[in-house]
C-alpha cells in the first residue's frame, strides 16, 4: 500500500466516520449545558420558599450538584456509546455483557447500592446541605460535597473526611 492509497482512506474515513464523532461529541457536549441551565432553573423555582435564604441557597447548590453530576454521566456513556461503531466495534454483545455483568457487580456491591439510596434520601429530605456544619459517623465539620454515594466533610483541622452514605446514621447539625 501506498502513501496515496493511505491518505485517501484516511480522508474517506474522517469525512465519514470522524465528521459523525465530531457531531456527537458536540452535541453531547450542548445537551449537557442546556441540561445544566434546565436543572438550575428547574431546582431553583421547585425548592421551598419557606426556608431562610442561607438555607435555601445551600439545598440548591446540593442539589444542582448531584443532578448535573449524574445528568453529565448519563450523556457521556451514551455520547460514547454512540461513538464505539464508528471504530467498527458492535455495541450490542457490549450491552448483554455489561448487563449479566451489572447484575453479577450488583449482588456482589450491596453496600454500593446501599450508600445510592442513602444518599438519595438524605438529599430528598433535606437532611443536611453543602455548607453546613454537621457532626456525622464520629466526624464534625463543613460540608465539603454530597454525591449519592458519599458526604465529604472537612473537619475544623483541615482534615478532609469521605463517608459513605450508608454509614451514616445519625445526623447532629449546629
Amino acid at each position: 500500500m501506498n502513501t496515496q492509497n493511505l491518505i485517501e482512506n484516511s480522508t474517506s474515513w474522517f469525512l465519514t466516520h470522524g465528521v459523525r464523532i465530531v457531531f456527537i461529541l458536540i452535541v453531547a457536549n450542548l445537551i449537557n449545558r442546556f441540561s445544566k441551565t434546565i436543572i438550575k432553573k428547574t431546582i431553583e423555582k421547585q425548592v421551598q420558599n419557606n426556608i431562610s435564604e442561607q438555607e435555601k441557597r445551600m439545598r440548591i447548590e446540593t442539589l444542582i450538584a448531584v443532578f448535573e453530576g449524574t445528568l453529565k454521566f448519563i450523556i457521556w456513556v451514551i455520547a460514547l456509546l454512540m461513538i464505539l461503531p464508528e471504530f467498527g466495534l458492535e455495541i450490542a454483545p457490549i450491552l448483554a455483557s455489561v448487563g449479566v455483568m451489572g447484575l453479577a457487580v450488583g449482588m456482589a456491591a450491596k453496600d454500593i447500592i446501599s450508600d445510592f439510596i442513602a444518599g438519595l434520601f438524605i438529599i430528598l429530605e433535606n437532611q443536611y446541605c453543602i455548607g453546613e456544619e454537621i457532626k456525622v459517623a464520629g466526624v464534625e465539620g463543613k460540608v465539603k460535597e454530597i454525591t449519592l454515594r458519599k458526604t465529604i466533610i472537612e473537619s475544623n483541622d483541615g482534615s478532609v473526611h469521605s463517608i459513605p452514605n450508608s454509614k451514616v446514621t445519625v445526623i447532629s447539625k449546629k
